[in-house]
């Protein structure tokens, strides 16, 4: 429930928790060969290289209400790519309504920028299994405020700018601000679950689960695509190229390796 501005807390001075929003993305192909394996790792350093990533961040800047003080970007070779973005608070003169809301973030239409004592970062890991039949792709991204700007509001916004098979979010609130009493705050908003977070179209998406520590201000959870289509998992071709044999070997194999990344332990299905 949102509180009235009449409601709302007074503090004594700065408010200075932190909050940290970790988006962890996973994209999985499967690759026959080492070219195919090289032409997907060239077509995700390419998706996702560092001049997108930075556009993204920027956008994750707008929503949350922040002033950018610094941008550092960096492409790798062979591949993957960095950035960091250092943030403030900025002029905000009234806390945004929306900060007190489980609800979805918005799609920014443009940016604006203005983020202090924060900071956005990004890191790509391109990664291939050693006989070369799958491919992943992993994008961590953590969105780090303090104050009263919510992370949490770019989490729809991410979502949507990542082809995403298996997800992995945390959210947890740090240290502590007071009231004018004195007394000390761990947390200054209701929050039941990261899921309240994520549009209702997206939850029908996932199987998702969740692993929360309520008295220690930390949500976790994981997603994973409920929709397995072959052809989403191939590059370079499509199932019909591969005889019935192949698709089951193939299908196998890429569920065994969304399964072992969704539940964080390897699986022995012999």
């Amino acid at each position: 429930m949102k509180p009235a501005s009449e409601e709302r807390i007074t503090l004594h001075g700065f408010n200075n928790l932190t909050k940290t929003l970790s988006f962890n993305m996973y994209d999985i192909c499967y690759t026959k060969t080492r070219e195919e394996r090289e032409a997907y790792i060239e077509y995700i350093d390419g998706q996702y290289n560092a001049d997108r990533l930075t556009s993204i961040l920027k956008n994750v800047s707008d929503i949350i209400g922040a002033h950018v003080l610094n941008i550092a970007k960096q492409d790798y070779v062979p591949q993957g790519a960095s950035v960091t973005v250092l943030v403030s608070e900025g002029p905000i003169v009234e806390v945004p309504d929306e900060s007190y809301d489980e609800s979805p973030g918005p799609l920014p239409d443009s940016v604006v920028l203005q983020l202090d004592k924060s900071h956005i970062t990004v890191h790509t890991y391109p990664e291939y299994h050693p006989d070369e039949g799958i491919s992943t792709f992993r994008a961590d991204i953590d969105v780090s405020t303090c104050g009263e700007i919510s992370p949490l509001k770019a989490l729809n916004y991410l979502i949507h700018s990542f082809d995403t098979d298996i997800m992995t979010i945390d959210y947890r609130i740090r240290g502590f601000t007071r009231d004018i009493n004195g007394h000390k705050l761990f947390i200054d908003h209701e929050i039941g679950s990261i899921q309240n977070y994520i549009p209702d179209e997206v939850q029908e998406l996932y199987h998702m689960i969740d692993v929360n520590v309520y008295q220690e201000n930390i949500f976790h959870t994981k997603c994973k695509l409920k929709e397995f289509d072959l052809d989403n998992y191939l590059f370079g071709y499509t199932k019909d190229k591969l005889s019935a044999r192949e698709q089951q070997e193939i299908t196998e194999r890429l569920k065994l390796e969304m399964d072992e990344i969704y539940y964080g332990k390897n699986i022995d299905r012999s």
